[in-house]
């Protein structure tokens, strides 16, 4: 088995889950970090928790077109790209892993499904992509272990590639856990 971890930044009102951005980490060292460039920007502007958790971290335009105070994502930046071009990185990366491949991420049932969106409905995955994400909440809980009892953080939260290294500690955190248990 080989692990992928990963972490997405998204946009979401109850009916839509829109990619900001989107990073993955494997076990064998490989990383992978990308931008939408096609997700609502003033939506995201708008809202406050993403635009001071989210926006803030990704490569952005001040004073666009010289009109102080109106911000936009840097379309030249190389982490930015179409998500159909972010779709094909990620079957890559994803296939790369091996044909035994788990997929992991923190609270991961909205990054599941953004995800999977990624490639239309979730029957439209490709071949090579996991149906499921195994959740380190759910892992967690299953070892008894409390939210606040996990490794913290040290930086870079809601940075999706410094969230899925992050994810990739606190797995493997857990995996010497359940060892410890059964020996």
């Amino acid at each position: 088995m080989t692990a992928v971890d990963y972490d997405l930044e998204f946009r979401e009102d109850g009916r839509v889950i829109e990619l900001i951005s989107i990073g993955m980490v494997a076990d064998d060292g490989r990383e992978l970090y990308a931008i939408s460039s096609e997700f609502d920007q003033p939506a995201v502007r708008r809202h406050p928790w993403l635009r001071e958790h989210v926006w803030s971290q990704l490569p952005i335009v001040k004073n666009w077109e010289g009109v102080r105070g109106v911000d936009r994502l840097d379309l030249d930046h190389p982490d930015v790209r179409p998500r159909a071009q972010i779709a094909r990185l990620v079957h890559d990366f994803i296939v790369a892993a091996g044909p035994d491949v788990e997929l992991w991420a923190n609270w991961g049932a909205y990054d599941h499904v953004c995800l999977a969106q990624l490639w239309g409905p979730m029957i439209a995955l490709p071949e090579g992509v996991p149906m499921f994400t195994h959740d380190i909440q759910q892992e967690a809980r299953r070892l008894g272990i409390r939210w606040d009892e996990l490794p913290k953080q040290e930086g870079g939260e809601h940075n999706a590639l410094a969230d899925a290294r992050h994810n990739r500690t606190v797995r493997r955190w857990l995996a010497t856990r359940a060892q410890e248990r059964t020996a």
